[in-house]
């Protein structure tokens, strides 16, 4: 047994009492208990010190959160002690460190000279970033002044040769962590934007090829903090993942509302982080002090890049006779030029505009609306140039409807970024397809603008269509482009939504959509390209070669009709179809084949990573859908679309699919169980509940989102459509067929989208009496059937 055993024990029920106040006991806000702590532990570790007798000779010196005056909660503590070749120091380290191991405190330690602390933290970048942020705990103050010193010195000597290993570092880092401001559940700690970013601010400034961080920095980093402390309050333990189960709760501590409040904030911040680190590792490398011959060369000149605008040390930046007061599109030319060279924008260039920029009148030059399209038109380049404006202050100068969706959360899991970075993402994508469309210049403006209105009480579409107008009035638009642009905002859901909610084969959905653009075909191809567009700047999967298929297919179909031509009709069964009717026709069994799901593949063997059709053909009866269902389930086939036709009481239904581990089952196994579920040999329920207990995810890797119902009437049709939105899961698809068949509604088609770790599955029903309408307690049942086996 220890003989330091109960040491530390006053420390441990201190610290308790800081995170967990009795009855009629004041709680902590964030800051104040972060500072009780660091008194709690520098008073416990000098006390230890005096008593165990570190005084001459040696010091005890905290870095890390500690170090910083930053512990949070369950921190582990860094501690470092220094002696001056002491030959006791090894006895005084074990009376130190035994008590606080003994009392399950977290400890990082380590015992070295002067000298060989230097020389750590000259070869040991991480240690030197730690040994920076060193403060004095107990012992000899005169020891770690020296050392201190010496630390600091060999940082700022040394960093013309360590800079470019800590850029990588930390782009390994961020590669690994992801962004703070954008993911759903961010590492404030690591991640982009995070707090080991504010530190890395830190040593630059100690390197003294930077200022120190401002105001905004500083709020930031609080927040950071505050947030990083509640987090490790609530789990009881240390945590840097902002999980979303534990974001209410945080969100209510620090008094910001809900989950998305907070998630905004941090988004701001994280951003606001992000961006200063980018200025400061540019400005870092350009004073990175010069040696030998490099310190002979002639300072960088200005390369003219365009009217007023020139090149200087790798940066886009004014020249020196430019005034915005007198060239309104300035501040735009700028931000072309950097997207258009690939350039960032000086950080003094962006200052220098926004002290002098003035608000653009109305309507806006020509020049400037130019410089707008050219920016908005070059691609990838424009996100960090929006970025940059838009952290300059700029960005909302032009476009003052920006402030309701700066930092906005999404509230689809779908979406990855939030709503104004999804909009610069979505015109990103928008300029690849600007060669697809007569009108360039309207689509990008409607990429930037599709989602302004949300942010909002009302539908955002709506919302969004009156401030699109406002907006392209204020650009100078042509009249008859404003109600373009605006009408592009009001309906940039209508071809998806139409397409995987209504059947596009069905001549009243085309109609609908023709009568609801009023016959306008220029509008239909923007819409055309803003799908595209909007899809691939939401998230992986969601633009899918299904959802791509349904889209094209009801644009042919509505331009037909806009121009006069008849309205294509349906396919027919192809070959392969047919062939497989014929065969179930003559036997009376089902038939399975399997092809990859690309026109263009279909000549050979479907590779193991890309999706594959299913062709199930059975007899049509009440079931077929659901048992096939099951059946690909059962071999791990995710479900990616479901089409149902029926040809001669034959069911075939196509299944796109892919594997989740593996290759693609052999077709006759596919068919040996299908026929065994339906002679009844074998229990598809109790066999797919096996799977799912074998295969499920574990419990607790990701939230699992309430199961949601929705309903839409398309009074053109007649059709009624039913949308389940919820969690993925082994066999999800053939539960909800199995509650849709015991409720008596019979699926005319079903579209089934699977969105990583999340499903949109739409089915058209009606009764088995064909009764179309489904009155209000039928709904009622079968939307009550399905939630139930969503969440079973």
């Amino acid at each position: 047994m220890s003989t330091t055993a109960g040491i530390a024990d006053d420390l441990v029920r201190a610290r308790a009492v800081l995170l967990h106040p009795g009855p009629g006991q004041r709680r902590l806000a964030p800051e104040a208990l972060r500072g009780a702590l660091v008194d709690l532990h520098d008073f416990w570790l000098a006390s230890r010190a005096a008593t165990i007798g570190l005084t001459e000779g040696v010091a005890l010196i905290a870095v890390g959160a500690l170090g910083r005056r930053e512990l949070v909660p369950y921190s582990d503590l860094d501690l470092v002690m220094v002696h001056d070749r002491r030959p006791d120091a090894d006895r005084l380290a074990e009376a130190m460190w035994y008590p606080l191991w003994d009392a399950g405190i977290g400890l990082d330690h380590s015992v070295r000279t002067p000298g060989q602390v230097v020389e750590v933290a000259t070869t040991d970048l991480r240690a030197a970033l730690g040994l920076l942020e060193a403060r004095h705990l107990a012992g000899e103050r005169a020891l770690f002044d020296k050392v201190n010193s010496a630390v600091r010195q060999s940082w700022r000597a040394g960093i013309r040769t360590r800079f470019d290993e800590l850029v990588e570092l930390t782009n390994v880092r961020w590669e690994r962590n992801g962004d703070v401001a954008h993911r759903v559940e961010p590492d404030l700690k690591n991640g982009r934007g995070g707090l080991r970013d504010v530190y890395l601010l830190d040593a630059l400034a100690a390197a003294q090829l930077i200022d120190r961080p401002g105001l905004e920095v500083a709020a930031a980093r609080l927040l950071l903090l505050d947030v990083r402390t509640e987090l490790h309050r609530l789990a009881g333990r240390n945590r840097d993942v902002l999980r979303a189960q534990d974001a209410d709760e945080i969100a209510a501590q620090l008094e910001m509302g809900d989950r998305f409040d907070l998630a905004r904030a941090l988004s701001g911040a994280a951003r606001t982080v992000g961006y200063a680190v980018d200025v400061a590792l540019r400005a870092a490398k350009a004073a990175l002090p010069r040696r030998g011959l490099a310190a002979l060369r002639r300072a960088p000149v200005r390369r003219p890049l365009d009217e007023g605008v020139v090149e200087h040390n790798g940066e886009v930046a004014l020249a020196r006779d430019a005034t915005a007061a007198k060239d309104p599109a300035l501040v735009l030319r700028v931000a072309a030029t950097a997207a258009r060279t690939g350039l960032p924008i000086a950080a003094g260039t962006l200052a220098r505009l926004a002290d002098t920029a003035p608000e653009l009148r109305m309507p806006w030059p020509r020049a400037a609306v130019a410089e707008l399209l050219s920016l908005l038109g070059s691609g990838r380049a424009l996100v960090d140039v929006v970025e940059a404006l838009d952290r300059g202050g700029l960005w909302g100068r032009l476009f003052p409807e920006w402030g309701a969706v700066r930092d906005l959360p999404p509230r689809d899991r779908a979406h990855v970024w939030t709503v104004d970075r999804h909009l610069v993402e979505t015109c990103a994508q928008a300029a690849r397809l600007t060669t697809r469309v007569a009108r360039p210049d309207l689509l990008l403006l409607g990429a930037l603008l599709h989602d302004i209105g949300k942010g909002r009480e009302e539908d955002h579409s709506v919302v969004g269509e009156g401030l699109g107008a406002q907006i392209g009035s204020r650009l100078g638009l042509p009249e008859r482009d404003v109600l373009t642009l605006a009408a592009m905002v009001r309906h940039h859901l209508l071809l998806p939504d139409t397409a995987t909610r209504r059947d596009p084969e069905d001549e009243a959905t085309v109609t609908r959509v023709v009568n609801t653009l009023d016959g306008d075909a220029q509008l239909l191809e923007l819409l055309h390209a803003l799908a595209e567009a909007d899809s691939l700047a939401t998230g992986p999967g969601v633009w899918s070669p299904w959802k791509r298929s349904l889209i094209d297919q009801l644009v042919r179909r509505c331009r037909a009709s806009m121009i006069g031509e008849p309205i294509p009709q349906p396919e027919p069964l192809d070959e392969l179809r047919r062939e497989l009717v014929a065969r179930v026709e003559s036997s009376g069994r089902p038939r399975i084949s399997v092809r990859p799901s690309t026109d263009g593949a279909r000549d050979r063997e479907a590779s193991p990573d890309e999706p594959s059709e299913v062709l199930v053909a059975l007899p049509d009866l009440p079931g077929s859908l659901s048992v096939a269902a099951g059946v690909l389930a059962l071999h791990s086939l995710e479900v990616h679309v479901a089409e149902l036709r029926s040809h001669r009481g034959i069911a075939v239904d196509t299944f796109t699919v892919s594997p989740r581990f593996g290759r693609m089952p052999d077709p006759a196994v596919l068919r040996e169980d299908l026929i065994k579920v339906l002679d009844g040999s074998l229990d598809l329920a109790e066999a797919l509940a096996r799977k799912e207990r074998d295969y499920a995810r574990p419990v607790g890797l990701e939230e699992r989102v309430p199961p949601r119902v929705l309903w839409f009437d398309d009074e053109a049709t007649g059709a009624v459509v039913l949308e389940l939105r919820g969690s993925d899961r082994i066999g999800l698809l053939h539960r909800v067929a199995v509650a849709l068949e015991s409720c008596g509604a019979d699926v005319r088609w079903a579209k089934v989208e699977t969105l990583g770790s999340s499903v949109v599955d739409s089915f058209c029903l009606v009764e088995v009496d064909g009764e179309t309408s489904l009155p209000r307690q039928v709904r009622r049942k079968i939307e009550q059937a399905v939630l139930e086996a969503a969440n079973s």
